[in-house]
């Protein structure tokens, strides 16, 4: 039985979004956060590692394929770093450019 795409969104309860989205709104938020930290933007760091963690226990929770679940735990121990140890520099920034990137690629493997 071949189910599309929309077929699958469709037969989710309101307002659950499946792996990929989650997986791409954690790349967006990785992105952004790169970015703020090379303005300094603390606060602002701070708010969005807070979203993303929401997603993070969102997705530990939703459906995933196989092939996506190696990238996902490698990924829950890089955020958990990141999180604990934020700092205003280009390492810290490229590290979540980095994994924003990855993400991207992958969610459609999720």
């Amino acid at each position: 039985m071949n189910i599309e795409f929309s077929d699958r969104l469709q037969q989710l309860p309101p307002n659950t979004m499946t792996a990929q989205e989650i997986t791409l709104h954690i790349a967006v938020n990785l992105g952004r956060l790169g970015r703020w930290a090379l303005e300094g933007k603390q606060a602002r760091i701070q708010q969005f590692l807070a979203e993303t963690e929401d997603y993070l226990q969102q997705l530990e929770d939703a459906p995933k394929a196989e092939r996506f679940l190696k990238t996902f735990q490698s990924f829950k121990k890089v955020f958990f770093t990141l999180k604990d140890d934020v700092r205003l520099e280009p390492d810290w920034a490229e590290s979540a450019f980095t994994w924003a990137n990855i993400l991207t690629h992958r969610a459609k493997l999720a």
